[in-house]
């Protein structure tokens, strides 16, 4: 067979796959509204394993990674499927609350007794010598395996597809603020937060050796790196160009012909590709911490727990985050965190939110209350913080 034929068999194989796909979700709809009414959780996760299990068994040695790839990412799928029509009819969010509740209690009840893995699988965007790398190292009692991502887009799809267990992610400065790349791709994917860790951030100014200060007329790094150490770099008067990564940075300048560029990045990066240290904590403020957050694909909810975040989507009317607000205070609940964030609609409001909180009776009658004051919310996980 030829190229063009190959293909119209692919394409044939795809318009099947599209009617058994749509006949799938017919019956997950089906099992959807079994769930509203005997008020059960979407993740069934001992149904899920199994199933993978199964099919890992009958799939070809060929292609048992990639079928098992397959089906995490339809389950993935489906649960998103039914998590909307949970959300849908008179009631609004309240099946969706109520089945969250139980979701919720089922993981608690799980992992109470249990400790994060000590070896697993990790995503992180970057690369050997990045912050990120060192966020890893101290959420997990082992030095895990690390995959390196190009984008944050793909450390969430990395754990949505199964490649990795765990991923970590930036999300907030002391000194630059809030990481709004990976706010903006939050959004798009399904995940869970199960730990979160605030590093102390200390910055280098590092070039080639024998390259001196005064020569430097270029520093490349990460914006948030670059803002970090606004005041250091003004003094220094030289271009600033971003770049995706710290540690990237400095293995660009560690292969570069050039004498006057420099990198921003840790003492392990520079260690790491061989540069020397020009200056040492440049960073405007001495107390500079990044908040890195630990997702996962399902939710975890370890002994301990005392932070939740959400994300609340409320109609753009006046008193609607006095109301939520009013019901969060009356519960006892202290907020740690309560940022807008940017929506498509001028008909809603959007706020990522931290609620200082133990997962008991105040956390579920919160969860209740929000289905009737928010036009929608997202409930991200419930975990303690490394300091």
């Amino acid at each position: 067979m030829n190229l063009n034929e190959l293909r119209g068999r692919v394409d044939e194989i795809d318009e099947r796959l599209l009617q058994i796909f749509e006949e799938r979700m017919k019956a997950v709809s089906q099992i959807a509204e079994l769930k509203k009414a005997e008020k059960l959780p979407v993740l069934d996760r001992g149904r899920e394993e199994e199933k993978l299990n199964a099919i890992s068994e009958k799939a070809s040695e060929e292609t048992k990674k990639y079928a098992r790839i397959l089906y995490s990412t339809l389950f993935n799928l489906s649960r998103k499927y039914q998590h909307a029509a949970l959300r849908d009819g008179a009631t609004k969010l309240q099946e969706y609350s109520s089945a969250l509740v139980k979701e919720i209690s089922e993981a608690k009840k799980s992992y109470s007794s249990k400790e994060m893995p000590s070896t697993t699988m990790v995503a992180c965007q970057g690369m050997e010598g990045s912050f990120a790398e060192l966020a890893t190292e101290r959420l997990f009692k082992q030095s895990p395996a690390i995959q390196y991502m190009k984008t944050y887009d793909s450390v969430f799809a990395a754990i949505e597809n199964g490649f990795c267990d765990y991923g970590v992610l930036p999300l907030e400065n002391s000194t630059a603020g809030s990481v709004n790349k990976v706010y903006r791709v939050m959004q798009n994917h399904n995940f869970k937060i199960v730990r979160s860790i605030r590093l102390k951030i200390d910055h280098c100014l590092v070039a080639p050796k024998d390259v001196k200060l005064e020569d430097i007329r270029e520093v490349v790094s990460h914006e948030q790196a670059l803002a970090q150490c606004d005041v250091y770099l003004n003094k220094l008067n030289a271009t600033q160009t971003q770049f995706n990564n710290t540690a990237a940075a400095a293995e660009m300048v560690a292969n570069s012909a050039r004498r006057d560029i420099a990198a921003i990045c840790s003492q392990r990066g520079a260690e790491q590709y061989g540069l020397e240290i020009l200056a040492s904590n440049i960073q405007d403020n001495a107390n500079n911490f990044t908040r890195f957050i630990c997702i996962s694909k399902n939710l975890e909810i370890y002994e301990g727990a005392n932070l939740t975040d959400m994300i609340l989507t409320l109609k753009n009317k006046q008193g609607s985050l006095f109301e939520v607000m009013k019901k969060i205070n009356g519960l006892g609940i202290d907020l740690g965190k309560l940022e807008s964030r940017p929506t498509d609609s001028d008909e809603d409001f959007m706020f990522y939110v931290t609620f200082k909180t133990a997962v008991n009776d105040e956390l579920f009658a919160l969860i209740d209350a929000l289905a009737s004051l928010c036009k929608d919310f997202e409930y991200l996980g419930s975990y303690t913080e490394v300091i």
